[in-house]
């Protein structure tokens, strides 16, 4: 079977050289942050993080558009011309901004395109501890707190706090930097990136992109190693519908609709797929065994030998951060059932998201849930789809300086490959044959930090800065022409 991402000799030993540091040890450079002291780079971020994560861009309740016209005004400051910057979207409320650097010999090579969404998931202040309000920026213990903070308007406000810092530096790359920031990306009804693609592609025609989905992880307060999202999960939603003829409460009968779509709920939840592998996620537990206790270890070196073998899937799949690696994930996320206290139900609903193995299609999915439920009452059926996109190729335009530059500041931790279990808006450049990438240089404890959608999201304050010069100097070696990094 042909690898979904191909290697050349070069990049091969890249790799090599990269993944050979199994062990992490303390970064070598000098500290890039210091509490209470930030430098006006650092300060510019927070300043425009502060204002990003304050306006409420929430999918439903939010306006994604004042927070795009805001940072179109932050471009402005920075003094990139009108002409450079864009404004606009398929609804009033859903608008994106994308801002331009223009390169030196823009002809030689297509543009760097750093992609982040502001939109956000809903988050209600009731559900959030008493100290935090979701759409206030507070700082505590070495934390940020606010919606949207790790997801994903870090990245959007390092993005746009790195271009003030080049234009102050007097900074031109080689060739053009745009920055896009989009709606949407929440499963909104009117994606931003789908929207400027089809729409506006002169505006983010680009040769490689930088978003959302890998960054570093850490352990016991210490770098373990360096996440690069090479590919991602296919979103879709799946209806349970119980339908019945219904009556008077005060007759009950065996059949009923919520009855009915409750136990088909139960075989839901308790379902697994099967164990699936393939080049990124076999490439990601062969490299991570290396740095986890011996009992997982060696299930993840057990499981790449065997895909087939229970035991060492149990063991992995007993970790959340692994378990939706593994396999197809389906989950019941909203309901809606009967139309009267008094009556018996005539129609029971549920949604069933899934996150789907990039090997498998909707209509596999779907039958595999009818499988499942085994009942002729509760119809399945296909509410959305994705299409699957191949995974980027593992190049050395991205491998070289994301190694030197993890070194620098990370000190001797791999880099590791990795399939994000959520879906970004990388699949609209994947699909069309752009190299998109997860990377970031932030990192979290996944054990601690994985608030992102839920409540009292978090960023570490020092991660936050760390990435910001991770993400600068990125931005200037991969704008640089010929590229920095021979």
């Amino acid at each position: 079977m042909p690898l979904a991402f191909r290697l050349g000799r070069r990049a091969v030993r890249t790799l090599a050289l990269v993944l050979a540091c199994a062990t992490p040890a303390q970064a070598q450079n000098a500290k890039v942050y210091t509490p209470g002291q930030l430098t006006p780079a650092q300060a510019k971020a927070r300043e425009i993080f502060k204002e990003l994560v304050e306006i409420n861009t929430s999918v439903t309740t939010g306006n994604v558009t004042n927070g795009a016209v805001a940072m179109a005004k932050r471009f402005r400051e920075a003094g990139i011309p009108d002409s450079d910057i864009f404004v606009g979207g398929p609804r009033p409320d859903k608008h994106n901004v994308v801002a331009r650097i223009r390169g030196k010999h823009p002809a030689d090579r297509k543009p760097v395109l750093l992609l982040a969404h502001i939109d956000v998931v809903e988050a209600l202040k009731a559900d959030w501890s008493p100290e935090f309000d979701p759409f206030t920026f507070t700082e505590k213990d070495g934390y940020y707190y606010a919606r949207g903070i790790a997801d994903d308007k870090a990245m959007a406000s390092i993005f746009v706090a790195n271009l003030f810092r080049m234009k102050a530096e007097g900074y031109q790359p080689d060739r053009d930097i745009i920055v896009a920031l989009t709606a949407d990306e929440e499963s909104g009804p009117a994606n931003g990136v789908d929207w400027l693609v089809t729409n506006h592609p002169e505006l983010v025609d680009a040769g490689i992109v930088i978003n959302e989905g890998g960054g570093g992880v850490l352990r016991d307060g210490k770098p373990l190693f360096q996440g690069i999202q090479l590919a991602q999960k296919i979103t879709m939603n799946f209806t349970l519908r119980a339908t019945n003829r219904g009556g008077h409460s005060s007759v009950p009968r065996k059949d009923n609709a919520i009855t009915s779509l409750a136990d088909a709920l139960s075989k839901v939840g308790r379902h697994e797929f099967p164990v699936q592998l393939n080049d990124v996620t076999r490439e990601f537990f062969s490299k991570t065994a290396a740095l986890e206790p011996p009992e997982m270890g060696r299930a993840m070196k057990a499981l790449v030998a065997n895909p087939a073998d229970p035991k060492a899937a149990a063991i992995i799949a007993a970790d959340d951060r692994y378990s939706s690696m593994l396999r197809t994930t389906c989950v019941a996320t909203m309901l809606n059932g009967g139309h009267a206290t008094n009556a018996l139900p005539q129609l029971a609903e549920a949604n069933i998201n899934c996150r789907v193995y990039p090997t498998e299609n909707a209509e596999q999915v779907r039958a595999a849930l009818e499988r499942v439920v085994s009942d002729t009452a509760v119809k399945v059926l296909i509410k959305t789809q994705r299409p699957s996109t191949p995974p980027s190729k593992l190049s050395p335009e991205i491998m070289e300086p994301v190694t030197r530059l993890t070194k620098e500041l990370f000190g001797n931790v791999p880099i590791i490959p990795t399939m994000s279990t959520g879906a970004n808006d990388s699949r609209f450049f994947l699909a069309r044959g752009v190299p998109s990438y997860g990377v970031s240089g932030i990192f979290s404890d996944p054990r601690v930090d994985a608030r992102a959608h839920g409540r009292d999201e978090r960023i570490r304050m020092q991660s936050y800065y760390e990435g910001q010069e991770f993400l600068y100097r990125l931005t200037q070696l991969l704008a640089s022409n010929p590229p920095a990094v021979p």
